[in-house]
């Protein structure tokens, strides 16, 4: 069985530039009826007053991340009960990772963690417009230190940092279903 043979919820998440956009995408696309929600959406929409993820984050700026993280579970929810495969996507590391999974209600759901190796988010950091590292936020190896020792080992993790983004959705298509599922 392949994730794509059913009505499917997965969550990605990884480090900022791990690629977890490009893949979500892609694997959204490959459902009849796919939805790609991403949480960072709900950051942008705080127009005034927006407290950032930085360092050392405000308990604001943490307040505001568990709210995006709340908005999205609950669209990705609503999306999944209206009979559509959803791929929701955001940065969830450390301990609010089993948080946010408890938050989707809705099951079976796939996670998939994507952990590619510093020196290749580093390398995908720099070939994109958008900046995550910049002064007063995490570098790519706290980040990462965070990812591998302070988050759940739940879901399927994978390596990708010698696979292309169509190599990685293949992976979780085929993966997934078992390595993946959280009931």
């Amino acid at each position: 069985m392949s994730l794509t043979d059913d009505h499917a919820l997965v969550l990605i998440t990884g480090i900022p530039a791990a690629g977890k956009s490009t893949v979500a995408d892609r694997l959204a696309r490959r459902f009849a009826r796919g939805v790609h929600v991403r949480g960072d959406v709900f950051r942008r929409m705080v127009v005034a007053g927006r407290h950032e993820m930085t360092a050392a984050p405000s308990a604001e700026a943490q307040r505001q991340l568990r709210l995006r993280y709340r908005l999205a579970a609950q669209t990705a929810d609503a999306y999944y009960q209206a009979g559509f495969s959803v791929v929701v996507q955001d940065v969830v590391i450390g301990p609010l990772l089993a948080t946010y999974v408890d938050t989707i209600r809705s099951r079976p759901l796939t996670l998939v963690v994507l952990a590619p190796r510093p020196e290749v988010v580093a390398g995908r950091e720099a070939a994109r417009p958008k900046r995550a590292y910049h002064d007063g936020h995490a570098t790519i190896a706290e980040l990462d230190a965070a990812l591998r020792t302070e988050t759940p080992r739940i879901g399927l993790w994978l390596d990708t940092s010698a696979q292309s983004p169509d190599g990685t959705v293949d992976d979780i298509i085929r993966r997934g279903p078992v390595e993946g599922r959280l009931d």
